[in-house]
């Protein structure tokens, strides 16, 4: 057995030791740097919006540069939990970002095909051994992180793309905010125990009012679109990044792993940050184009 497969085992057993003293203690508190957080949070927020305003472009670009990380990011967090997926194709992938913004909806598609194709070709070249765990480990890498990032080009290249992506952004930083308040200073009833220990339902609550009245006033001062459109998108976009929450805390789980990363101080890594806005991207995208 290598190195780093005698240690996998410890670091799982160490985390369910970590998991198991939150059980006991289900009240959520704030649990990172909070002064960390929020200046990391203020920094990445300001690239963002400057990108989107100066030029197109460059959101693309830092798009593109998120991906290339998070696909890193990831990688390296499934070979912790003995999973091998193709890395090149993964990165090759990270091209669907501008591919997307450059050709639209259908090049994304056959891009995204592509690249799973390619994940396939380059395992089957490959010893036999793990092959169906690594290829599902590849498809998943290409689908979670350079997909979903892509659609945010979608959105960038609409004609009024730069409210659409601040739109989408702060109803999912709304969601966020609003279930960590209501659930570190209300929060009593735990929505997943098993999965996340501090996660409960009034901040849900929390999370779906909050992003509700913010993609309502984003809506129509942004978009010009009716407030109940912006309520709808808010509502529902609370609701899947709940879930991508969640299923981050599930794949960490299964992996042995806090954080995917330690690249944001206060935040963890980048797919740390990330998960809420890939899970809610695809749902305002179409929300989007079918309300507005």
């Amino acid at each position: 057995m290598s190195e780093p497969e005698a240690a996998a085992p410890e670091s799982r057993r160490t985390y369910r030791a970590r998991s198991t003293a939150e059980k006991d203690n289900p009240t959520p508190k704030a649990g990172r740097n909070l002064p960390a957080a929020i200046g990391v949070g203020v920094l990445l927020g300001g690239l963002v919006l400057a990108s989107i305003l100066v030029y197109s472009w460059a959101f693309v670009a830092l798009v593109t540069i998120a991906a290339l990380l998070g696909v890193l990011e990831l990688d390296q967090a499934l070979r912790a939990g003995r999973i091998n997926p193709p890395l090149i194709p993964a990165l090759a992938a990270v091209g669907l970002v501008p591919v997307a913004y450059l050709w639209g909806a259908e090049a994304l598609a056959i891009g995204f095909a592509a690249a799973v194709g390619l994940v396939l070709l380059w395992r089957s070249v490959g010893p036999a051994p793990g092959a169906a765990r690594d290829v599902a480990g590849g498809v998943f890498l290409v689908a979670y992180v350079p997909l979903l990032c892509a659609i945010t080009s979608l959105m960038i290249a609409a004609p009024d793309g730069a409210g659409r992506i601040i739109t989408f952004i702060l109803v999912t930083v709304a969601s966020d905010t609003g279930g960590y308040a209501v659930g570190v200073l209300r929060g009593r009833t735990p929505m997943a125990p098993s999965l996340s220990p501090k996660k409960s339902w009034e901040g849900f609550a929390g999370s779906v009012l909050t992003s509700g009245i913010t993609g309502a006033l984003a809506v129509v001062f942004l978009l010009n679109g009716s407030w109940w459109a912006g309520a709808v998108i808010g509502a529902v976009a609370a609701c899947f990044a709940t879930v991508g929450d969640l299923a981050e805390s599930a794949i960490k789980r299964d992996l042995g792993i806090k954080d995917m990363g330690n690249l944001l101080p206060g935040h963890g890594g980048i797919m740390d940050r990330l998960d809420s806005l890939l899970i809610t991207v695809p749902i305002c995208w179409a929300l989007f184009e079918l309300l507005l």
